[in-house]
């Protein structure tokens, strides 16, 4: 994977992430990479991202802190 382009923190969102990740991802250039920080580990995301065109790799960095750095296939 490349550096990091953007990071989205969505660990103290009150409302769901979902949106704010999708956005994220539309905003996403071909050769730009997104670090996505989650308090869990985000498995739902992962055929979404499958299905949208995007690779990823996920590190747990502590208990509560999950990073995914995404980008384009």
């Amino acid at each position: 994977m490349t550096e990091t382009d953007t990071v989205l923190d969505v660990r103290d969102r009150d409302d769901p992430p979902f949106p704010v990740i999708s956005d994220a991802l539309d905003d996403l250039g071909p050769n730009e990479t997104l670090l996505l920080v989650n308090s869990f580990e985000p498995e739902p995301l992962y055929d979404v991202l499958a299905d949208r065109g995007f690779d990823h790799e996920t590190e747990r960095v502590d208990d509560d802190e999950w990073r995914v750095t995404i980008e384009r296939e």
